[in-house]
């Protein structure tokens, strides 16, 4: 097979590039910019393009299926000549599912927690050594790539995102994955560019449900009111499995969860990620997996890349960085830092970075977000907002959207890391909240700085 992929340097354009190179078929790639870590990546394996930018030359009808990446442009000069020579073109979600039609497809869908329940089911197969292929949407521990495609495996466990497929098809991905075994995490309105009313929103949780295979099944957080509605309402051929916290006490900082086979320790902790592990519990007894497997597996679960993930920690004191932008992560990562340490203060960041949190019709939606934090910082660049095209918001704007006292907002983050640096940490832990990097906040470093 000889397959090209436009766009091949982003996140999971080069794991997927890596993965079809494993697989043992011809791969060829362009781009207009390509970063690290998918620059040294792909060229260890001889799959880094020659130059940067597109080229004409790079399709021809030698070329089997093109996979087009969302960074490309619908006027793509090698996407129209691919089109002009009537090549077959995938988006990359297409791909996945081209690639595992004749699998037992796992799909992960839901407004926050995909990336944690996948990597939870995946750490869990892989500790009993069950074979299986693999889409996620960050870099897991004990995984090399972000993408698995093989011909061997029978299962595929793939994070359903409800963002777009392609320049060329405005699906969202979690669409065209078609799922034997589904999973519904929690529904809280997102993406405002692409889904401008809740109602729309919900709509695509629906599609996503009428699409699970004959006779296949569903498990679901009941305890999210749109997820309970969205799940029950399946056809009847649709088992459901839905669920809950499961019960649990928290010891010095270990959560515990209470189960008929004991105590069993975690190394993760909050309400949020306790129901990730038992929704993922009820998808792995469906590939074969008993309750006590499942347990003697998650206790050495560490949590995914930037979920909840500890930076650095003392006697006294622990710095977490998480992934959470929208109002419902916000809300819930910071309930469970403060339900985990209960006799420390909370100092709580976060960045409005993407493009409903920095949309002023979308910001009121983050009203008492932060409101469990002892001292909590919103920060935001001007520059972003111009950047994304859109209407300039005031701090004050922020404060009143936020609400609360223990608020105060930033649009310089050296004023804020300089701020945060003056806090005796003594009984306070830090948390910090971003699906970006506060233009340029080294975690590592602050994590360093403040546990000395």
């Amino acid at each position: 097979m000889n397959v090209h992929l436009i766009a091949i340097g982003g996140s999971a354009m080069h794991n997927m590039a890596i993965a079809m190179h494993k697989k043992g078929f011809n791969v060829t790639g362009s781009d207009d910019e390509i970063f690290e870590p998918s620059k040294t990546r792909l060229a260890k394996l001889n799959l880094l393009p020659a130059k940067e930018g597109w080229d004409t030359n790079n399709i021809h009808k030698g070329i089997d299926a093109v996979i087009l990446g969302m960074h490309a442009r619908a006027d793509n000069p090698e996407l129209l000549k691919a089109q002009e020579l009537g090549l077959k073109i995938y988006s990359y979600p297409e791909y996945i599912y081209e690639q595992t039609k004749d699998k037992t497809r796992i799909v992960i869908g839901g407004s926050h927690g995909k990336t944690s329940i996948t990597a939870m089911i995946l750490h869990v197969l892989n500790y009993h050594k069950v074979d299986c292929d693999y889409m996620v949407g960050a870099q897991l521990e004990g995984f090399d790539t972000m993408v698995k495609l093989t011909k061997e495996a029978k299962i595929a466990v793939i994070e359903g995102d409800e963002y777009l497929s392609s320049p060329i098809d405005r699906r969202p991905k979690f669409h065209l994955y078609k799922p034997n075994i589904a999973i519904l995490s929690g529904i809280a309105w997102d993406h405002i560019n692409v889904f401008p009313t809740f109602e729309n929103y919900v709509e695509q949780f629906k599609i996503f449900v009428d699409l699970i295979e004959q006779n296949g099944s569903i498990a679901y957080c009941e305890l999210d009111e749109q997820v309970k509605k969205v799940s029950e309402s399946t056809r009847a051929d649709i088992k459901r499995f839905p669920y809950a916290v499961p019960a649990n006490k928290i010891v010095n900082g270990t959560t515990f969860l209470l189960t008929n086979q004991g105590e069993i320790p975690l190394l993760v902790f909050g309400d949020h990620n306790l129901m990730n592990i038992n929704g993922a519990r009820l998808v792995c007894n469906q590939v074969g997996i008993s309750d006590g497997q499942f347990y003697e597996a998650i206790q050495s679960f560490k949590g995914a890349a930037k979920r909840l993930e500890l930076v650095k920690k003392n006697e006294s004191t622990a710095v977490y960085k998480d992934f959470a932008h929208s109002p419902s992560k916000l809300k819930a990562t910071t309930q469970a830092v403060k339900k985990q340490f209960p006799n420390r203060k909370l100092i709580a960041c976060m960045e409005l970075h993407t493009f409903s949190s920095l949309n002023e019709n979308f910001l009121n939606e983050y009203q008492g977000s932060m409101a469990l934090a002892d001292e909590a910082f919103v920060y935001y660049n001007p520059h972003t907002i111009e950047h994304k095209k859109l209407k300039a918001i005031s701090e004050e704007q922020v404060n009143q959207a936020f609400g609360g006292s223990n608020l105060k907002v930033y649009t310089n983050s050296k004023n804020l890391l300089s701020d945060l640096l003056k806090i005796d940490f003594k009984d306070k832990n830090l948390l910090m909240m971003s699906s970006g990097n506060f233009d340029g906040i080294d975690f590592k470093d602050l994590g360093d700085q403040v546990v000395k």
